[in-house]
């Protein structure tokens, strides 16, 4: 009876590494993430003028880091396309899966057959990092996560994000899913330059969802004069991740911060960087556009918008509204031939989000088991981490309520 049930065991966990690579590691669910002194992920950091291209700041800005819920930048980037296009409108209600409501934490608590509006999912990622919001987005678009994952991918390689690979859309734990500072610069510029009217939801300082408030994870929203938006992301592998795009006095910079050993550590090596190099940026832009390439071997532009037809329940999407001059043409961007139709849906008001509330921060919990780099980048993770001088000595996070997974 034993050996049958070793047997048993060792076939289910044969089952199981089959597809281990597309969904996230096992963890504890409700458990804190308590890091001591030996808590150093590897960090890599980069500043870029946005005006001029420049280079202001660089530490590891190639080599291959877990995104975290940095992944969710994507996720909106090709959701933005959807909003352009007219496939989908901000208030077109999205069908929540079994498979989005059973994601992990941080998440709103979506429930199998349900729906939510394209505009609640959309504050849901950018405040909350909510991981169901984002299986939601992620099906509505290509049918499943896994189908989602690969355009997230093509998408990178259009953009020139050549050591990028997502395997899922919501930045939870997976070995194959990895990044570099270089690439989350290129995506924290690109979706400013190509949709600078839904960009803005990043700036969202808050969101009231089913009557509960959740502040924006981005404390530097609140504390850093400048600051737009745009993103956080946390996993035990990654450390604590953040990009900030800053403007003053005519001055653009974008900076990633990839491994703090905290939230405090990381926004405040972040706050450093921001004063050190902003008043070192050009005022007048002349930086090339970002331009999306076809990744094919033929060369050419190209767009993954119009891939697929839409299908959403319980009502058909209305298609057909007029495109608005400043949504189909944004300023400082280059766009692919194809990329832009006819129909973009007029936007609901968010009055709201331009109020301001106090509500006790909420701390989103990534954490789960430290993952390893997909085999093929080895090599390249084999070289010490580099950890910014200020990580060492910062103090541990305050106390949080981390539930598992994911982005402070």
């Amino acid at each position: 009876m034993i050996v049958g049930l070793v047997a048993g065991a060792a076939l289910l966990l044969g089952a199981g590494a089959a597809d281990a690579r597309l969904r996230p590691h096992a963890h504890a669910v409700g458990h804190r993430a308590i890091h001591g002194s030996d808590y150093h992920p590897p960090y890599a950091a980069l500043v870029v003028d946005d005006n001029s291209g420049q280079v202001l700041h660089e530490v590891s800005p190639d080599e291959p880091r877990h995104p975290a819920s940095l992944t969710k930048i994507m996720t909106l980037y090709l959701l933005f396309e959807q909003l352009e296009s007219g496939n989908l409108r901000l208030d077109t209600p999205l069908p929540v899966s079994l498979h989005a409501a059973s994601q992990p934490p941080t998440k709103l608590g979506l429930r199998p057959g349900q729906t939510i509006p394209v505009e609640d999912a959309i504050k849901g990622l950018v405040t909350k990092s909510a991981n169901d919001a984002a299986a939601v987005v992620a099906e509505a678009i290509a049918g499943t996560e896994e189908e989602f994952a690969q355009r997230m991918t093509l998408k990178a390689r259009a953009l020139g994000m050549s050591g990028t690979t997502y395997v899922n859309a919501s930045g939870l734990p997976a070995d194959e899913q990895i990044t570099t500072a270089r690439d989350q610069i290129t995506l924290g510029r690109a979706i400013q330059m190509r949709f600078p009217k839904y960009y803005a939801y990043f700036s969202t300082p808050f969101f009231i969802y089913r009557g509960m408030a959740m502040n924006n994870h981005n404390s530097l929203l609140r504390t850093v004069d400048g600051v737009d938006g745009i993103k956080t992301g946390y996993t035990e592998a990654s450390g604590y991740n953040l990009v900030a795009s800053v403007k003053r006095d005519n001055r653009h910079i974008v900076c990633v911060v990839l491994g703090g050993t905290s939230n405090a550590a990381r926004d405040a090596r972040m706050r450093q960087l921001i004063e050190d190099n902003i008043p070192r940026a050009a005022t007048e832009r002349t930086a090339p556009m970002i331009v999306e390439k076809d990744p094919e071997p033929q060369g050419g532009e190209f767009s993954l918008s119009s891939t697929r037809s839409i299908k959403l329940t319980p009502e058909p999407v209305a298609v057909g509204q007029p495109v608005p001059a400043e949504a189909a043409k944004p300023a400082d961007v280059v766009k692919p031939a194809d990329a832009a139709k006819p129909g973009a849906a007029p936007e609901r008001a968010a009055d709201a989000a331009k109020q301001a509330v106090a509500v006790p921060p909420d701390r989103p919990a990534d954490a789960a088991k430290p993952s390893v780099v997909a085999p093929d980048r080895a090599a390249a993770t084999a070289k010490p981490a580099i950890v910014a001088p200020d990580q060492a000595a910062a103090a541990p996070p305050p106390p949080s309520s981390f539930s598992a997974v994911g982005a402070p």
